[in-house]
């Protein structure tokens, strides 16, 4: 009989502790994101490049506050990790990272992120990209985590790469959007692999 294998993450170890708070410097930080949060979210629907490239349907309020609360809820699960970008303090989001479809036991997950027009032209979400990457697979324990983008996609390409995520391949008619189906790149970094230059780090 064959033994099962061991699971990657153990179970509990993301929901026995509070979601953590990062400091991205340039003005901005990864929290939580709070009820107060939820007419941005409402929205950041309205946002041409978030509604083509996310996908994200068409919030109302009411909409957006569940769903705050079923990130919360998914966090708890071990199902999702889900930050907003916003200034220290009181200020708003100005974009969302995060990893979902996550796998502890086998040890992986999926990066999500979108950008508001004001938080773009920072580089900030190539610095949240790097920051959540090294608390995945440093302090979760993670093994492999995987970008994924249409090939129209260019900015996102280089989100990718510039922290440290190759370009594995071209999935082919992968995912439909509004325009029809796009071929998307497949992007990935797994434990071991060197991290991006500072210049594109968190501090």
């Amino acid at each position: 009989m064959i033994d099962s294998i061991p699971a990657v993450v153990p179970a509990g170890r993301m929901s026995d502790g509070d979601q953590p708070v990062f400091h991205l410097g340039g003005g901005f930080e990864l929290r939580q994101w709070r009820e107060d949060d939820a007419g941005v979210l409402a929205e950041s629907c309205g946002d041409p490049d978030v509604q083509r490239w996310n996908r994200p349907g068409h919030l109302t309020l009411e909409g957006a506050v569940a769903r705050i609360e079923a990130w919360r809820q998914r966090w708890l699960a071990e199902r999702a990790a889900i930050w907003a970008i916003a200034p220290p303090g009181e200020g708003g989001p100005v974009g969302l990272i995060g990893l979902g479809d996550m796998d502890l036991h086998g040890g992986s997950a999926e990066f999500l992120y979108w950008l508001l027009p004001q938080g773009r032209g920072h580089g900030v979400m190539t610095r949240a990209t790097v920051r959540i990457s090294r608390w995945a697979l440093d302090d979760l324990g993670l093994h492999r985590l995987r970008i994924t983008h249409s090939v129209a996609n260019p900015a996102s390409c280089r989100v990718a790469t510039q922290a440290g995520f190759p370009l594995e391949g071209t999935m082919r008619s992968a995912l439909l959007h509004g325009d029809g189906w796009h071929d998307e790149h497949l992007h990935a970094r797994v434990q071991g692999d060197p991290w991006p230059a500072p210049s594109h780090g968190a501090s």
